[in-house]
């Protein structure tokens, strides 16, 4: 656990959040005395949803011959 003053954590917020982030408790506290706790927001696991592409793409029919001038790199 790290214990910063208001002061402190006013300076080097951007520095309490990456330390938050990374698991690390970060305190802020005023005369000594712990008011808050930063920590990282959990994230609502999200389920994927197949098939949304659908429909929207297409392979050409052609795909699989062989481009005029590329028979030597077979």
């Amino acid at each position: 656990m790290h214990t910063v003053t208001i002061h402190e954590a006013k300076a080097q917020l951007s520095r309490l959040i990456e330390e938050a982030l990374s698991g690390q408790e970060v305190v802020i506290a005023r005369r000594n005395k712990p008011l808050v706790r930063i920590v990282p927001l959990e994230q609502p696991a999200t389920r994927r949803t197949l098939g949304t592409a659908k429909g929207k793409i297409t392979i050409a029919e052609d795909f699989d011959d062989l481009p005029e001038g590329f028979e030597d790199y077979v």
